[in-house]
């Protein structure tokens, strides 16, 4: 993850960054899994979308946990998933519960 004010300079960089990874790690970047955002859209990282001021779980991360605990509803199965959500703004994901 690159972050930076100006969109022009992550444009200059993709070329290289490629280059880098092909020449160097014989990597190839997926080209759909590349883009530019703003911050104010969130980063989507490891099932959470995370903002400048808070984080929330994402949408599809949280309908699989939903479907997960409607299939196993035991004790510890909904407390390994209230620990997750103690780190994000999750309170009507908890009422869900």
């Amino acid at each position: 993850m690159i972050l930076s004010e100006n969109k022009k300079y992550l444009e200059y960089l993709l070329p290289g960054i490629n280059d880098y990874f092909y020449n160097k790690l014989k990597l190839k970047p997926h080209p759909d899994k590349v883009f530019i955002k703003t911050l104010s859209s969130g980063v989507d990282f490891l099932g959470w979308v995370n903002f400048s001021d808070h984080r929330v779980l994402r949408a599809k991360t949280t309908n699989r946990m939903l479907k997960k605990i409607k299939c196993n509803s035991n004790t510890e199965t909904i407390n390994s998933y209230l620990g997750l959500l103690k780190h994000g703004n999750t309170y009507k994901i908890k009422g869900e519960i």
